[in-house]
């Protein structure tokens, strides 16, 4: 993969990008660098131009100064896309980026040509802010870091995970990258994600949509993509039912599979249509 520094806005970015093809934007959660993308930048390649970015604060990507809202950050992504000259995207958000996808899609309609959200939510209800709150003083009491990502890794990945040597993995390769996030920046993150409420603009959203939920998610069950799809005009909602909350790097097969067949059903649609209007 090759990665660089791209200026958008005020804002210097660091992307990766793979593949040759119709133009993909992934757009990960609190604290995720572009790496936990891997397995789409690599299995997706052969059919679509992927680019990934590292969050706010994560990786390469420094942390802004002064308050982070989701809308801002929509404004980054938007800001990124014209700077890699690219007119429009297939847009795949995670957990936040999910967040941050639904804003951009509101906001820069014209750069998004589909959504994917991935473990979405309209609003949060009590139960996830207690959660998302919870993460700062986890990170403080935890009596290391591999602890602290093991405890947490319960609420992103299934028990099959933690049998089959998954989670020791992935936990691995977190301690080996050399750019982590700091605690306070995965917090102003989760602030941002937290007070996210979308739940009465979904409706002027107007691009093809797909909502992945995992059957086993804890942090953003299938309830709260139901609601998503619903307020979404002709949004489609599948249930990953035996996945969590990080389906695209636990069964990254399945996630790829799913995806490519929802991108090239829109690119038949917009054929369909023009050829119509032709």
């Amino acid at each position: 993969m090759m990665g660089r520094h791209v200026q958008a806005g005020s804002i210097d970015v660091w992307v990766e990008q793979q593949g040759a093809g119709p133009d993909v934007l992934l757009i990960g959660g609190a604290g995720d660098p572009a790496d936990i993308w891997q397995f789409q930048l690599q299995g997706l390649a052969d059919r679509y131009r992927l680019t990934a970015c590292d969050s706010p604060g994560a990786g390469r990507t420094p942390l802004p100064a002064g308050p982070l809202s989701v809308a801002g950050m929509a404004d980054d992504a938007a800001a990124l896309l014209r700077a890699l000259e690219v007119p429009a995207a297939h847009v795949a958000g995670f957990s936040g980026g999910s967040a941050i996808a639904q804003e951009l899609a509101l906001r820069h309609p014209v750069l998004v040509r589909s959504l994917v959200l991935v473990s979405t939510w309209d609003r949060p209800d009590a139960y996830m802010r207690t959660l998302g709150n919870s993460l700062s003083w986890l990170a403080e009491v935890a009596p290391s870091e591999r602890a602290f990502l093991e405890a947490f890794g319960l609420w992103l990945y299934t028990p099959r995970a933690y049998e089959d040597g998954t989670v020791d993995k992935f936990i691995d390769e977190t301690l080996a990258f050399p750019h982590k996030p700091s605690a306070a920046a995965i917090q102003r993150c989760l602030d941002a994600f937290i007070a996210h409420d979308a739940s009465d603009r979904l409706a002027a959203i107007r691009v093809p949509t797909l909502v992945l939920a995992g059957g086993q998610d804890i942090i953003t069950p299938p309830h709260f993509g139901r609601l998503v799809a619903d307020a979404i005009p002709r949004a489609r909602l599948e249930i990953l039912v035996g996945e969590a909350h990080q389906p695209f790097q636990e069964a990254p097969e399945l996630f790829n599979e799913e995806v490519d067949a929802f991108w090239q059903e829109v690119a038949a649609r917009e054929q369909a249509v023009s050829a119509a209007a032709g």
